[in-house]
């Protein structure tokens, strides 16, 4: 069988839009257990949650972008504070051919929903080997955080207080 294919022109670079994970990276964690050992053996009833997430894009070159999650939580019991963490979860994405219209949403819903999973993992483990039961928080609605943050950014606009763009945050009761 002959291949058809010879003396033909070399094969054009794909001009499809395309999405990458380079890699993956903890830029900040941090764990505070302020009454250990005695919040650990104290019994009581269930803890209350705090649980905030942001999103922050940085552009890193002209087609590697750097987006990280911002997951900070609080454990109180009563008055006490049970435990307080705080994860920087990044992924260097490369974005090729995405219209400038679909840059934006590509960045702040897919992307932190890529890496998330992999920043929930390093969350439970934490607050599991602080001594406590590990903290599973609940899948994201990242697209409904793009949405809030839309409507603050405009809502910041019409009164004209300023608000970064890039970034979106959502108060999560666990």
């Amino acid at each position: 069988m002959a291949d058809e294919t010879q003396g033909t022109a070399a094969p054009q670079a794909s001009t499809a839009p395309s999405m990458n994970l380079v890699g993956q990276y903890i830029r900040d964690l941090s764990f505070e257990n302020p009454g250990a050992p005695g919040s650990i053996m104290a019994g009581g009833g269930n803890p209350a949650f705090n649980v905030s997430i942001s999103v922050a894009v940085k552009k890193q070159a002209d087609d590697i972008f750097a987006v990280e999650l911002t997951l900070n939580a609080k454990a109180n019991r009563e008055a006490n504070l049970l435990f307080a963490v705080e994860l920087v979860y990044g992924g260097v994405f490369r974005l090729r051919n995405v219209p400038e219209a679909q840059l934006s949403q590509l960045l702040m819903i897919e992307c932190p929903r890529l890496i998330f999973p992999f920043a929930r993992q390093v969350l439970a483990s934490v607050t599991q080997q602080g001594g406590f039961p590990p903290l599973m928080m609940e899948p994201v609605d990242f697209a409904a955080i793009y949405r809030q943050n839309l409507q603050a950014l405009a809502a910041k606009q019409n009164t004209g207080v300023p608000l970064s763009p890039g970034n979106a945050e959502t108060d999560k009761p666990n």
